[in-house]
């Protein structure tokens, strides 16, 4: 699918999907756990930091002011949309972050060169992980640090169990496998063997519990959707279709709904290491 992605009026508004995806899923979602995520990193003035697979670049912009002007922040990412809608976003901000492109695999950078490295919900994604923990390692300076985090399975995220089943009811399986794709089947004990095996020593997994809301069902679904490779097959759909789906989800999430729409709990793993 290419980025920009156009949708029947009502339902999408026309935007690309890396523009959606900081519209709508780094407020509600990746914001507040990025906030975790630097203070597990410790990160201090006149640090370098790597954020890897930076997406549209919350790890790197609130990395920035820790560091200071003695300091530097480089955001990689593979996708050259979500880099494009990074640069703009950070386009004031000082000091001013380089933002790179580049697999995380093979990291276009020298070793020793950073002193924390930041992966923020894409460990996942990558075809390799193991090899990418190790491109992190290398490009650390003895003592460096490495801060992951990665959700835990679907089973602790209520809103997303109830989206994806919907999903695969409404639309299709292929709907519903790619909802469940951001969970992976990884308890701490495999991340703990992934890190390791990857050379890092003194390695902690840590339980975090947060929540996500969203100021009504559709809206939940619609912006899902626009960030995310989604946006095609659901707005594929008839409109009667659709219709049952938020019906569906709405029905099971009854009882995270309040005055201010819906809240659900969400569960992440956090990583630290040294090496």
């Amino acid at each position: 699918m290419s980025d920009r992605t156009r949708q029947p009026a009502g339902w999408q508004v026309e935007q690309s999907a890396s523009e959606a995806y900081e519209q709508y899923l780094v407020p509600a979602i990746f914001a507040p756990w990025t906030d975790r995520l630097l203070e597990t990193a410790e990160i201090r003035e006149g640090d370098r930091v790597l954020d890897v697979a930076c997406g549209t670049g919350v790890v790197a912009r609130r990395a920035a002011p820790r560091v200071g002007t003695g300091g530097s922040v480089v955001g990689l990412d593979i996708n050259d949309g979500m880099l494009a809608v990074a640069a703009e976003t950070a386009a004031d901000l000082q000091p001013s972050i380089e933002w790179r492109r580049g697999d995380a695999t093979d990291l276009p950078f020298s070793d020793e060169r950073f002193d924390v490295v930041c992966c923020q919900q894409a460990l996942q994604f990558f075809d390799d992980p193991g090899v990418a923990v190790g491109e992190m390692r290398r490009v650390l300076t003895p003592g460096g640090s490495v801060a992951l985090s990665v959700w835990r399975p679907i089973d602790y995220q209520p809103a997303y169990v109830v989206l994806a089943d919907a999903l695969d009811r409404h639309v299709g399986d292929e709907a519903g496998t790619m909802m469940r794709s951001p969970f992976p089947e990884w308890d701490g004990e495999d991340l703990q063997t992934l890190v390791r095996d990857a050379g890092f020593d003194d390695v902690s997994v840590t339980v975090e519990i947060g929540s996500v809301r969203y100021p009504s069902v559709e809206e939940f679904v619609r912006r899902e959707a626009a960030s995310s490779p989604l946006a095609e097959p659901i707005a594929a759909v008839e409109s009667a279709v659709r219709d049952d789906l938020i019906r569906e989800v709405a029905d099971a999430l009854h009882g995270y709904s309040d005055d201010d729409g819906i809240v659900s709990p969400m569960e992440s793993y956090v990583i630290t290491a040294d090496r």
